[in-house]
């Protein structure tokens, strides 16, 4: 027997109200995805800002991306904390329906693998040296992301698994699409790796290269500048850097870095070989080079102070 109208208009209205209250649960539990440029044909990039992690960036201080293939993506580094990691899933899939197969983190700096989180289901691809440089750091990264942004920024961070290890160079196969991943010796860090994508001639560098934010030595100046001369070598005709713009026109890009790295380790042995001693030198080594560079207050000092330690006893 069928309701009265009022009966039917009775039950109606909770149903609609509970559909309507969900959508609105829905909508404010998904992340709201991060603004991505389409730098080559099927190939993403989210620039972060040139900024310490703090409140208003949430940690989006890096720039990471992703390339999309016939069968599946391949996601190039993850940002600086869970939250980014979501809001960049939310990116990849308002684009495309394919599987993210595998999650290629640069190194271990806090801000390009906090996200990695939001892609459970991919291979985690990394340097030989990735997992056990990030476990030596991963308490005090997560202690100061909690610091930074509060304690629920960094909740569910967790040691990382790498899948698949790269001590030289390896292929990730998308379907149509290869990438080209290259390990380096310890240069910015012991554990960069870079990213090629044939295709379309994109290399991302990872914090191999800065562009107008300041370069960061936790590695070895040396190796840095010799790993410049092989990122010189490769076939690309745009480059992603780890920070700051994408940039035509390779390998010119590296100009600006190769010469502040240049200026500091000459100026850091003259300070060496005339006797003056750290303070000194972190007052005076390559501080010309200031110009033009974000953050060259933070992060110069502890350049020269990584670069003293380094050449002390060469």
């Amino acid at each position: 027997m069928r309701p009265p109208p009022a009966m039917t208009a009775a039950r109606a209205a909770p149903t609609l109200a509970a559909a309507a209250l969900a959508l609105l649960w829905a909508g404010a539990g998904a992340a709201q995805e991060l603004p991505v440029r389409e730098v080559a044909p099927g190939v993403f990039v989210h620039e972060g800002a040139h900024e310490e992690t703090a409140p208003g960036n949430g940690g989006d201080i890096a720039n990471i991306g992703f390339v999309v293939g016939e069968d599946a993506v391949a996601v190039i580094d993850t940002g600086g904390s869970p939250a980014i990691g979501r809001r960049l899933r939310a990116a990849v899939e308002s684009r495309t329906r394919k599987p993210v197969r595998y999650v290629v983190n640069t190194h271990m700096h806090p801000d390009h693998v906090f996200g990695n989180g939001a892609f459970p289901e991919a291979e985690l691809v990394g340097h030989a040296n990735l997992a056990d440089a990030l476990a030596r750091r991963l308490e005090t990264y997560k202690a100061r992301l909690a610091e930074e942004l509060g304690p629920e920024a960094a909740a569910g961070i967790g040691a990382p698994e790498v899948d698949v290890a790269v001590a030289d160079r390896l292929r990730l196969d998308l379907g149509g699409r290869a990438l080209e991943i290259q390990a380096f010796p310890t240069a910015h860090t012991n554990n960069d790796v870079t990213v090629l994508d044939p295709a379309t001639g994109t290399l991302f560098t990872g914090d191999l290269l800065f562009v107008e934010r300041v370069p960061a030595v936790d590695g070895s100046a040396l190796g840095w500048l010799r790993a410049m001369d092989a990122l010189a070598a490769q076939p690309a005709a745009r480059v992603v850097p780890g920070h700051g713009p994408t940039l035509e026109g390779w390998p010119a890009s590296l100009a600006a870095q190769r010469r502040y790295l240049d200026s500091l380790v000459t100026e850091v042995r003259q300070a060496l070989k005339a006797g003056r001693g750290l303070s000194e030198t972190v007052e005076r080594a390559a501080t010309a080079e200031g110009l033009g560079w974000a953050l060259f207050e933070t992060y110069h000092p502890r350049n020269v102070t990584a670069v003293y330690a380094e050449l002390e006893w060469e």
